[in-house]
């Protein structure tokens, strides 16, 4: 697991320029389904068939990013933010430009502390004042680059072990689910299931849930898994009242997220996934949260509604390019939905 999650998470593939990432997931998965397909909005789409109940396992390709807007005279790149940034986070960081004639370094800058006026220095510097240097001598130069309004811009980050089994490096979210899900279907193949299921590489999450909308609405299924990371609250700057989890124990399982406004889960998928856990005595817990969400919003308000929750891995810093996680935990969560799988014709 731990290979697989740095292999997606060193790949690079922000909203909407999901190709690389789907790449990857379709080269792993194609042993151990019987059908794949890519949908009109990109949407990876794989299936193993069977006779009982369907189930889509859903894990969203994307991550948050830049794209460039403007291209000034002196050759600097002004940016948009794909995706849920914290405009702190941004500043000073290397960035990987990505051009159809290959990918170009740069950093982002913003003016010197050291020119700033006092009131300047008291605030946190916003996105709309930072810029990425290519080194680019000047338009015309940067224009030769291969950079046009447009570009997508990602982080130039790549995986790290810390210690006691745990990791650093962006787009932990969504690239942990991504592992999981190959890892479920994994498993599976070597399983007797009945049910037919979907596992599904969405795109566009961070930036409205978009291919988890289209993708349910076509496959229709009887209930839905999305597979996500989460916030823990086991780390200076939160409390344990804004949340229980911690990471390395175990997958989170949502009863309900953005207070309500997001997903309220299904009690029957919370009932057969906690009660698997139990049996088959893998650590798992539970979350209400109160703020974010995820594909399992879009997926169970789709056609007349569709019975969903999520299996989520706790992850300190989402939204960084320095996200930390417990490797143990993407299997505690691809083992829990593999289980899972054997018994699903006695609840639905």
């Amino acid at each position: 697991m731990e290979e697989l999650i740095t292999k997606l998470s060193n790949a690079h593939g922000i909203s909407g320029s999901e190709g690389n990432i789907r790449a990857i997931l379709e080269e792993e998965l194609r042993p151990y389904v019987d059908e794949m397909r890519v949908d009109k909005m990109g949407n990876l789409i794989t299936v193993k068939k069977g006779d009982g109940p369907s189930i889509m396992l859903a894990a969203h390709m994307d991550e948050i990013g830049l794209m460039v807007k403007y291209i000034d005279d002196q050759g600097f790149l002004r940016f948009v933010k794909i995706g849920g940034w914290f405009d702190p986070t941004l500043h000073s960081q290397r960035v990987i430009v990505h051009t159809e004639k290959g990918p170009i370094p740069g950093v982002i800058g913003s003016k010197p502390p050291h020119v700033m006026k006092d009131e300047e220095r008291k605030k946190p510097v916003n996105a709309d004042d930072m810029f990425i240097d290519v080194g680019a001598n000047d338009k015309e130069d940067a224009l030769n680059m291969g950079i046009t309004i447009g570009t997508p811009v990602s982080m130039d980050r790549e995986v790290k072990k810390l210690a006691n089994g745990k990791i650093t490096g962006k787009a932990f979210d969504n690239r942990a689910g991504c592992a999981i899900i190959i890892d479920v279907m994994r498993q599976i193949s070597k399983m007797d299931i009945k049910a037919t299921v979907y596992a599904v590489g969405t795109v566009q999450e961070e930036v409205g849930l978009k291919g988890a909308r289209t993708s349910a609405f076509g496959l229709n299924p009887d209930l839905a898994i999305a597979i996500d990371t989460t916030i823990p609250g086991d780390h200076p700057g939160i409390d344990k009242k804004d949340s229980v989890l911690d990471i390395g124990k175990g997958g989170a399982i949502t009863i309900a997220d953005a207070a309500g406004r997001g997903l309220i889960a299904a009690p029957q998928v919370v009932k057969w996934l906690i009660e698997t856990a139990k049996k088959n005595d893998i650590p798992y817990q539970t979350d209400v949260g109160d703020g974010g969400t995820t594909d399992a919003t879009a997926i169970h308000l789709t056609r007349e509604g569709i019975p969903s929750t999520v299996v989520s891995v706790a992850t300190r810093y989402i939204h960084s390019p320095v996200e930390v996680l417990d490797v143990a935990d993407l299997k505690h969560c691809s083992d829990l939905i593999a289980k899972a799988m054997l018994s699903v014709n006695d609840y639905f």
